[in-house]
């Protein structure tokens, strides 16, 4: 039975990107529809920066709700879902436009399929062009960009036919955090999102544990969103940094999390020498050149990635120091 008469609990998490976040409630607020009806919740990851409380005034038809501290991205979806009265949930990013059809168009379908664990739509960007979604889970096989440009290779005509455009439905392996539409029930079918990850991969997790769960993981091409890409993260040279080293900590927890045996040895060796090396070699030309924006980025992203393989070790975990579930490992 519904719990209430709320269809689409929309769920976005907010870091310090109030200009996309403007843009993307003024958009939702656009949004009017006789199928359904739906409440708008924002997180913000305690930006501190006096921002909130004018939101709130400015949108008082929003539920916003400040986080006690920069938890990353999964925990804060999940602070969301725990405070939302909808039967559906749409997590967005506050970098995206969103539209009435595709919501229509999202709801529809996961009623109609409900076998469809979690979906998606098309993303474009502003300059209409449109977001790769041929997404494959991790594998040994296209760990890297060289790996994954043999796999392509072996397997195109698999892939054209798996991801072929003209479908009005594709089933990757996932979909991006950006756009993700589910079920409440399916939500609490895998105990929500994985804390472990900070930030990154949290998407892949999802969408892992609902197709282990017997879900498929399906992507709407009949309808779309604007997705503004990296509004919220790349604001100076630090934060790039950051992200990317997280991008690879989350990549190490993920294939402890799904790898067995020697093959996650292998797996985590392969990533750990590739780390080291590469960043090494970018991290000595960020110092020499570090008048280039490019190499002064590399330079905070080696510290940063050598601090993780210190941090690693003395903590006996592969989770980053920012992820809420290490503070109950160290406990």
């Amino acid at each position: 039975m519904p719990i209430s008469k709320i269809d689409i609990s929309i769920i976005i998490v907010n870091y310090k990107g109030w200009i996309h976040l403007r843009n993307c409630l003024k958009s939702l607020g656009g949004i009017h529809s006789d199928t359904f009806n739906f409440e708008v919740i924002v997180v913000d990851n305690c930006s501190n920066d006096g921002q909130l409380a004018q939101f709130i005034l400015d949108f008082n038809g929003v539920n916003f709700y400040k986080n006690t501290g920069n938890n990353g991205f999964a925990n804060a979806c999940n602070l969301g879902a725990d405070k939302a009265k909808g039967n559906y949930f749409l997590f967005l990013n506050p970098d995206t436009i969103a539209n009435t059809k595709a919501l229509e168009v999202l709801l529809e379908t996961a009623i109609k399929y409900p076998d469809y664990g979690i979906l998606s739509c098309q993303q474009y960007k502003e300059n209409n062009k449109r977001h790769n979604h041929e997404k494959l889970f991790l594998a040994p096989s296209r760990m890297f960009g060289l790996f994954r440009v043999f796999h392509k290779l072996f397997n195109a005509n698999k892939l054209k036919e798996r991801f072929d455009i003209s479908k009005e439905i594709i089933f990757p392996d996932w979909v991006s955090g950006s756009v993700i539409f589910i079920s409440r029930d399916w939500l609490k079918k895998v105990n929500g999102w994985c804390n472990d990850y900070w930030m990154y991969y949290e998407d892949v997790d999802l969408c892992k544990k609902v197709t282990q769960a017997g879900g498929k993981i399906a992507l709407l091409r009949t309808a779309s969103i604007i997705h503004y890409h990296g509004g919220s993260t790349r604001i100076n040279y630090k934060t790039k940094a950051l992200t990317k080293s997280e991008v690879i900590i989350s990549r190490h927890v993920y294939v402890n999390k799904y790898f067995k045996g020697f093959t996650r040895f292998f797996m985590q060796l392969v990533l750990i020498t590739h780390q080291i090396i590469s960043k090494l070699i970018l991290g000595i030309f960020g110092m020499i050149l570090f008048f280039i924006p490019k190499f002064k980025v590399n330079r905070f992203l080696a510290e940063n990635v050598f601090k993780y393989y210190y941090e690693a070790i003395n903590n006996k975990t592969w989770l980053s120091i920012r992820s809420t579930n290490i503070k109950i490992i160290k406990k």
